[in-house]
């Protein structure tokens, strides 16, 4: 006989159910990562094809997947806005490694636009005739940072779309006939966690919306050309230690080496991973920090976010201002 004000036994069923599915799920994923990470590395090269397209190359995540792409014998189409650190890149990638490359000065943010329409011409052209077997989308921006929507000018919401969404949508939309006609390749874009493992990122709403893009995008063309023989896979990491973070917070207890990871460490991963899933987090820290996630109601997780966003906020601008103190030699109040 039930006891008047306790629980009916189904609800402790019901919770012991999905705290033993939760828990089996964790560790399904457990269990993948780290068998993927026992087993010998796909050869890249002979699975998909001889060259790579990287977007982004030059810093971070670009960087070191671009040079873990050579490690692992792939020629290199190199896109990038900088042309000087377009030709520093591909000349530490020739030292280090026996693969050719190319460089592309392309401004992605100019994607949708005249400019933009000829850098797409010259992206045709160079990849014309290349067995291109991998596509990484990996260039990417979060400016403005950390700022309520009203805040920042139309025209730089709009700069961060077109790199984030049309300049990747375009850029795979070059690449994919030529894999198609082959019957082979892969494509790894580039999302981020704060689509896939929370329900919300405030004051960075426009960043994290590009790459709910992002992953939608990918899930759906790895449905649609998984029986082509290409492979199509939209990673989501959580912090990782590049220039897309900046400097102030870097040493923050989140980027702490339990919570973040190295751009090295990362590609490392990320490489290994391609070809394994349409959406995933190839590091081990940020598959048990989503596990965690997962547990909390959206509902907190929302409230915690704006909390902790808004720490950054002032944070931030904080030391903004300590900084501009010091250099023009005014005082905090009149810095700001």
């Amino acid at each position: 006989m039930r006891m008047p004000g306790t629980a009916p036994e189904w609800l402790f069923l019901l919770l012991a159910l999905v705290g033993g599915v939760t828990a089996a799920v964790s560790s399904l994923r457990l269990l993948r990562y780290l068998a993927l990470c026992l087993r010998r590395p796909r050869d890249l090269r002979r699975r998909y094809g001889a060259w790579a397209v990287v977007t982004g190359p030059t810093s971070g995540i670009g960087r070191s997947v671009a040079l873990e792409l050579a490690r692992r014998g792939l020629n290199l189409v190199l896109l990038d806005i900088d042309a000087a650190n377009l030709r520093e890149t591909s000349d530490t990638i020739r030292s280090r490694h026996a693969v050719k490359t190319r460089t592309l000065v392309f401004d992605l943010s100019l994607v949708a636009t005249p400019q933009g329409d000829e850098s797409m011409r010259r992206l045709r052209a160079a990849i014309d005739g290349l067995d291109v077997g991998l596509l990484v989308n990996n260039a990417g921006m979060a400016n403005p940072f950390l700022a309520y929507f009203h805040e920042a000018d139309v025209e730089a919401w709009l700069r961060m779309v077109r790199v984030n969404l049309w300049a990747l949508t375009e850029v795979a939309a070059a690449v994919l006939p030529g894999m198609v006609e082959r019957g082979r390749g892969a494509v790894l874009n580039m999302g981020s966690a704060s689509s896939e493992g929370m329900p919300s990122f405030p004051l960075n709403t426009i960043y994290a919306s590009t790459k709910k893009y992002v992953a939608v995008f990918s899930r759906s063309l790895y449905v649609e050309y998984r029986s082509k023989g290409i492979d199509v896979q939209c990673q989501a990491p959580m912090f990782v230690a590049t220039r897309i973070v900046p400097n102030i917070l870097r040493d923050k207890w989140y980027l702490s080496p339990l919570l973040s990871t190295t751009a090295d460490a990362y590609a490392r991963a990320a490489v290994r991973w391609i070809g394994h899933g349409a959406i995933c987090n190839p590091n081990l820290s940020h598959q048990l920090q989503r596990c965690l996630l997962a547990i909390v109601p959206e509902a907190a997780l929302d409230w915690c976010l704006l909390q902790f966003v808004r720490r950054l906020r002032a944070e931030s601008r904080g030391v903004l201002a300590r900084v501009g103190a010091v250099g023009n030699g005014t005082d905090r109040k009149n810095s700001m």
